[in-house]
């Protein structure tokens, strides 16, 4: 019987990882943006828009113009979330679950 490890399934794991923390930080500035001026100059602030600009700045010609940016970088989380879920179909079809 063998087990698979973490380490023996790295190209999934890492980008998985990176993937999840694009998305959840994309959701937390979107939290974040409800509360902070978008000018602002809290160093927490900075940090979510330096983290996530790179990322809208992919999905920004998908949304409409029209849309409140708040809106752009929830559409963002929802394509991180899709595009995680396509990795995991990618990674169990050439990995099948061991039964038992």
């Amino acid at each position: 019987m063998s087990q698979t490890t973490i380490l023996s399934s790295w190209y999934f794991q890492v980008p998985n990882f990176i993937l999840a923390a694009v998305m959840y930080t994309l959701f937390g500035r979107a939290l974040l943006g409800l509360i902070v001026a978008p000018d602002s100059k809290n160093y927490i602030w900075r940090f979510f828009c330096r983290i996530t600009d790179p990322f809208i700045a992919v999905i920004q010609p998908v949304t409409p113009k029209a849309a409140a940016p708040v809106v752009v970088w929830l559409f963002g989380v929802v394509w991180l979330f899709w595009l995680r879920v396509g990795l995991l179909a990618i990674y169990l079809l050439f990995h099948p679950p061991v039964p038992g």
